[in-house]
């Protein structure tokens, strides 16, 4: 990593007005009767957060939260990132880096970072501490759109890599939500001689299509097999962003509403699976996105996996892997994540909690983190 320099959010008062100003010009669309959530977030629905975001949502609290942690802006590989470095006072504490998805943020951990580096004031032991790096992922919030195509799954995960190592890390734990998930099993291929452990929230492993793996699987494999398949039949934003992103862009760039309706799909898990997400939470990590002009760039994560063949790597990890199966989430069928990952040592199921479990139900994962990470040192 080149020059670091220290960093605070500071967004110009003129910009919330304008986004005010816009929410209140919005042009809703028409919407045919009972359809629910078929064809995308409900109007009903998009207009009671719209309300909700221009007269009573209040960015200045999203703005100090954030600032209360140490954050930075370095140079890597040619682009900017932005990262927030949080260190435990045990001296022990073992480094983790943190690594968000899409259509999240930083914001999905920042109310973790006191836990996890200061365990025993939140019921935790000193052998629970960590030092925590979160970074925003290349072309996403403060790290700014991306300057040059190329930033696949495998790009980050190498300079997250050289993140770590040069603030001192020669060894560190990882966890990761969605994007963030695939970014930890690049790291482990990519770095196993510095990687912990890795823990996420999901295996994107699908079918191989060999008999004798299907009749390896039992009911519950099977119903989750149904769920992939609705799955794969509302990932309309997976098949749009992996294909034509920029078209989509100048969109999501200029309607604040349109950046809400497109993100809101995979925040509310489509809308026919219960989530925690409030209001509160849902309108800070689209505001974000708005304020900082990434939700082209960042969408475009989408475009670089699929070129760089990301879905169809066979290789597989050697470091120690762990997953937290979230009940309203994708479900991994763990015989298709051991075609991936030699060793997977930690497992967990929950009857609750969506694709943001760290928003939803931190406790559990907090919980999952903790017990992963504590037999490897």
């Amino acid at each position: 990593m080149q020059s670091t320099t220290s960093f605070t959010v500071t967004i110009p008062e003129t910009q919330l007005v304008d986004l005010r100003e816009r929410l209140a010009m919005t042009r809703f669309p028409s919407e045919l009767p009972d359809v629910g959530w078929e064809r995308g977030a409900p109007l009903a629905v998009i207009r009671e957060l719209c309300d909700h975001w221009q007269h009573r949502f209040d960015w200045r609290k999203v703005e100090a939260e954030l600032n209360r942690h140490p954050q930075f802006i370095g140079e890597i590989d040619g682009q900017s990132i932005h990262f927030i470095h949080a260190r435990s006072r045990h001296p022990n504490a073992r480094p983790l880096l943190l690594i968000h998805g899409w259509p999240g943020s930083v914001l999905e951990y920042t109310h973790l970072i006191d836990a996890l580096t200061d365990p025993v004031a939140h019921g935790g032991r000193v052998e629970d501490a960590f030092h925590v790096v979160l970074p925003s992922v290349p072309g996403f919030g403060f790290s700014g759109p991306t300057r040059e195509k190329g930033w696949s799954p495998e790009r980050v995960a190498r300079a997250f890599v050289d993140l770590m190592v040069s603030l001192g890390y020669e060894r560190f734990g990882v966890h990761g939500n969605d994007f963030g998930s695939i970014a930890a099993r690049e790291i482990a291929l990519a770095a196993p001689e510095r990687l912990i452990g890795a823990h996420v929230t999901q295996f994107f492993a699908f079918p191989s299509g060999d008999p004798a793996e299907f009749a390896a699987l039992g009911p519950a494999d099977h119903a989750r097999l149904a769920e992939l398949e609705l799955f794969g039949q509302r990932d309309g934003y997976n098949q749009i962003m992996g294909k034509r992103p920029q078209a989509l862009a100048y969109a999501l760039n200029d309607s604040p509403v349109g950046l809400l309706a497109w993100n809101l799909d995979l925040l509310t898990s489509f809308g026919d699976r219960p989530h925690q997400l409030t209001p509160e939470q849902i309108l800070a990590g689209v505001t974000l996105y708005w304020l900082t002009g990434t939700s082209g760039s960042a969408a475009a994560i989408y475009f670089e996996a699929g070129r760089a063949g990301t879905w169809e790597k066979p290789d597989r990890t050697t470091a120690p892997m762990g997953i937290s199966v979230f009940r309203h989430d994708f479900r991994s069928i763990r015989t298709f994540a051991e075609r991936y990952h030699e060793r997977i040592v930690f497992w967990a199921e929950h009857d609750e909690g969506g694709h943001f479990a760290s928003l939803e139900v931190p406790a559990r994962l907090l919980a999952d983190v903790r017990a992963f990470f504590a037999p490897l040192r």
